[in-house]
Parts: structure tokens; sequence; C-alpha cells
């Protein structure tokens, strides 16, 4: 039977299975292709960092159940929410915490490094989104040696003239950065210039961090010299004190050199330097 001969009806099946063909050959083609475009921002534009690097994957994650397969992950239990900072660590003993913000920065965190392991001495590194995606390696070294990471926002903005999406982006992804690369998330945070408000305490408590204030400032963001420093941290030197310094921001090499003199002073006068437990508070 030639196709001009066809029946009405059994045209319309021939032409339903061709349509049936084509629609499955074009789901095949349309998904997990390989030039199929990676992930952007919500508006549409690559996510902020180098250029090479992947986007960062969305933050808010963190605040929802996961599903997947392999076993599921325990759910860590988060901090309450604060009405302020912790600005000293509780304990009797003669303990103290040292840390640096604002980085990591080759030029100050190295040679910050280099005097903590000289001492075997643990400190907290409160880092910024930004320099710890440039710096990963200095991240794993941090993490190696044993130190605290702490999340210091992604671009040290004022937080309190931030809307809470906003303030939001900032915080997660640099909880993003830092467990992508030590494969830990952060437990701490600290608000840059001090400024916290509610939205920070709800936030960083939602991403499972406490937030830490300082109770001796060196002050060395004013590159005072490395002098100055010293007698800053020998005159707040006490038990529970947390000491306020940066690795990065400005000529940080003061700090640097204040470094080598002031903690081995501080070993020998009997003082323990140390880092808090998690959610210890």
């Amino acid at each position: 039977m030639k196709d001009d001969q066809l029946t009405p009806g059994r045209r319309l099946v021939l032409r339903a299975a061709a349509a049936l063909g084509a629609a499955a050959a074009a789901g095949c083609t349309a998904t997990g292709g390989p030039d199929a475009p990676g992930p952007t921002a919500p508006s549409g534009a690559p996510a902020a960092g180098p250029p090479a690097r992947r986007p960062l994957k969305p933050s808010a994650y963190r605040l929802q159940p996961m599903a997947g397969y392999g076993p599921p992950r325990t759910a860590r239990a988060l901090p309450r929410v604060r009405k302020a900072p912790i600005l000293r660590m509780d304990g009797h003993d003669r303990s103290m915490v040292l840390t640096f913000d604002d980085g990591p920065d080759p030029r100050y965190t190295r040679p910050i490094l280099r005097t903590l392991r000289k001492y075997d001495v643990r400190a907290m590194f409160f880092v910024c989104g930004e320099m710890a995606a440039d710096h990963p390696d200095l991240l794993r070294e941090m993490a190696d040696d044993g130190h605290l990471i702490g999340n210091h926002t992604w671009s040290h903005p004022l937080l309190p003239k931030l809307n809470r999406s906003t303030m939001r982006e900032q915080i997660g992804r640099t909880c993003d950065v830092i467990e992508d690369v030590t494969g830990e998330p952060p437990a701490w945070f600290r608000a840059p210039y001090g400024a916290w408000n509610r939205n920070a305490f709800q936030l960083g408590a939602a991403l499972g961090m406490e937030p830490l204030a300082w109770t001796v400032d060196t002050l060395d963001w004013t590159e005072p010299g490395a002098r100055a420093i010293v007698r800053r941290v020998r005159a707040g030197a006490g038990p529970g004190v947390v000491v306020l310094s940066h690795d990065a921001g400005g000529d940080r090499s003061g700090s640097v050199d204040a470094l080598r003199t002031y903690l081995p002073e501080l070993l020998e006068s009997g003082y323990r330097v140390t880092v808090p437990g998690r959610y210890a508070m």
C-alpha cells in the first residue's frame, strides 16, 4: 500500500510515533551533556573570585536538610543565639588565646605560622573569604598545624549596614571556602570592627559558630611598631585573655616582629597559649 493510500487512522498512529521518537531524542541531548553551562550566581553572573576558580556553591543549603546517597551525616549541635560576643575564655588557669584577623596574607601569615610552630603554640585565625580563596595553601597550613580557623566575613564590611540576605552571603560564602579547603566548617565567628547586631548573632549561630571578640586590642592596625604592640600584650596578659592582632590589611611587619618577642615571654612567665574547644562556653 502506498503512503497516499494509508487510512486516516493509520496516518495518525504513524505521526504520533514519530513525534514521540523526536521528543525522546531531544531529552537525551538536553541534560548532562559536556557543554551544559555551570552554576551561576543568583544574578546570573558567575560567582565572585579569581577567573579560574569554579563558582562558589550557594551557602543557604547549610540552613536546610541535606538529602543524597551514602550514610546520613549527623547534624551538628548549634550554639545558642547570644546577645553579646564572648570577650574572654572561662577558666582559672594561666591560659591565653592569640588571634589574628583579616588574612591570610603570605607576607605576614607565613612568618607568624613559623613563629607559632617554633614554640609549638596554637592560635586562631579569623580569615576573610576573599583572602582565603586566593590563598588556600595557607588555610591548609593553618589546619595542618592545629590552628583554629574562624570566619571574618567575605570582604570585611560593616555588618550593621547590611541587610540580612547580604550579611548571610558574606558569612555563608566564607564558611564554604573554609570547609571546602580544610574539610571542617568554622566553629567561631568575628564581626569586622567588632560591630555586631542581632542578625549577625542569629546568622552566626545558625551556621554553627560562636561569636568571639577580644580582651586585649594590640591596635596593630594603626601600625604603631613592634615595641608598642609588645607593651600592650604585656600589660593585658592574664588568665582567659583573648589578644587581637592582624596578619593582613596593611603593613603587619610590626605584628610579626612583636610576636617573636612577647610569645616566648608569655611562655616563660607560665602562661599556656592555647585555643578554645568547640562550644566550650
